[in-house]
């Protein structure tokens, strides 16, 4: 029985390794199985996205439109729906600024192309629902539009399924759209057409056969149509109407402004950095410290997969974030060793120390990665540019350095009291005793 176990233990630890390593490999060489791939992290188009200050990208100045000097609360809505704009495109390292009593100033990292972003950014994103005639029949501002939302599948039983936008209407929205549509059964049979216009551009002009009281409308683009585009449709419907008219009056593209060899020599520090701290848990902490780097390296490994998938904006600012949870998941082991140590100083076997450390440790490390949280909740909400990048960084950093540091370094441990590695000298009770007499 004791050999079953131990088979077990070993077993449960090479899956473990293997598990480890394999997401360590798909982070940094990529994966691909079939017609299916995962990119490097590191990918320049599918990976972590690099902020301006690494990689470069572009920067437009928008003039507003308007008579005269636009109000300050004008300005401060235009520059919000922006960011709106942008952060729902995956750019939250991108800045928005106001530029004299007229201009905003937008820096996009990794769009080395002004004019992608223009279209986007500088349409007003007026919705109007208007008959072959011109006549506006139903303007479609938040009173009337709830949600606008990017959907692929069939719109009807004659046709397959196909990218399209489905607009969600408040009450007064579908009150003002069975009005519409009422107005337009009306007309002669080849006039039953709704123009779907965004700003002064004809989106969509579907042919209304009956009157329509629903809550909802589609908005079809084709079969052919590119699905960017239509979510790119769906976030400026969802990040409201501008409140005047902008025009580009300045856009150019920039290099990285902390040099090419920022994030090689970001990156190389922060290597050297993580082995300094292995070595030293290795040192101090002896077969602890191993499991805690085997956990770091997951750690690692983990947070570059989220931040591949998520697409995370990665700025100096954000680099600072992660170097700081890797301190924080070290921090965690540390405390929960020493506290291990001193349960074994007091005599308790190794198993029943292992237990109580993480026991006594654990309230230590919860509040502390809480109270991070919080600051991390309150610098994105508040925070802009940079500064969001930073605690996103950080807010999912402390998340997983939870989850590998308290549950991955326990399991990795009772592994070895299984293994039957219960000589407290390699649980760094020496060290201790050695310091106590000093």
């Amino acid at each position: 029985m004791g050999m079953s176990k131990k088979k077990m233990a070993v077993a449960k630890l090479m899956i473990a390794v293997l598990i480890i390593g394999g997401i360590l490999w798909t982070v940094f060489s990529g994966l691909t199985i079939g017609n299916w791939s995962f990119p490097r992290a590191l990918d320049e188009e599918r990976g972590i996205r690099q902020g301006l200050d690494l990689t470069g990208g572009s920067v437009i100045v928008f003039e507003a439109q308007v008579e005269g000097v636009p109000s300050s609360e004008e300005m401060n809505s235009a520059i919000g729906k922006i960011r709106a704009r942008l952060s729902s495109l995956g750019y939250t390292e991108a800045t928005v600024t106001k530029q004299g009593d007229r201009r905003i100033r937008v820096e996009i990292p990794s769009v080395s192309n002004p004019e992608e972003a223009e279209a986007m950014l500088g349409t007003t994103g007026k919705i109007r629902f208007v008959d072959y005639q011109e006549n506006v029949l139903m303007d479609g501002t938040d009173e009337f539009i709830k949600k606008a939302e990017y959907a692929f599948s069939r719109i009807d039983e004659y046709s397959g399924a196909q990218p399209h936008v489905k607009l969600s209407f408040t009450d007064a929205g579908q009150k003002a759209f069975k009005e519409a549509t009422e107005k337009v059964m009306t007309y002669d049979a080849d006039s039953r057409v709704l123009f779907i216009m965004l700003d002064d551009t004809v989106i969509s002009y579907p042919t209304v056969n009956k009157v329509i009281d629903d809550n909802a409308a589609i908005i079809t683009y084709g079969n052919d149509a590119d699905r960017k585009m239509v979510q790119e449709q769906a976030d400026i419907i969802n990040s409201g109407r501008l409140p005047f008219e902008l025009k580009s009056v300045e856009s150019q593209s920039i290099g990285a402004t902390l040099g090419e060899k920022a994030l090689s020599s970001s990156l190389m520090a922060g290597l050297i950095g993580v082995i300094l701290i292995l070595l030293i848990m290795l040192l101090i902490y002896r077969l602890p410290g191993l499991m805690a780097c085997i956990a770091l390296l997951a750690y690692i490994g983990i947070a570059l997969l989220v931040f591949t998938i998520l697409r995370v904006n990665l700025s100096l600012p954000g680099i600072a974030g992660i170097i700081l949870s890797i301190g924080m998941a070290i921090d965690a082991n540390i405390i929960i060793f020493e506290r291990v140590r001193e349960e074994l100083a007091l005599g308790k076997s190794v198993s029943s120390a292992v237990n109580a450390g993480f026991k006594n440790a654990f309230s230590a490390i919860f509040d502390s990665n809480v109270t991070t949280l919080f600051a991390v909740l309150a610098l994105y909400w508040k925070g802009t540019g940079p500064i969001q990048g930073f605690a996103v960084t950080l807010g999912l950093g402390v998340v997983i350095s939870m989850l590998t540091a308290i549950t991955l370094t326990r399991f990795l441990l009772n592994l070895m009291i299984r293994l039957e590695i219960k000589n407290p000298k390699w649980y760094g009770l020496k060290a201790l005793k050695e310091v106590k007499n000093v």
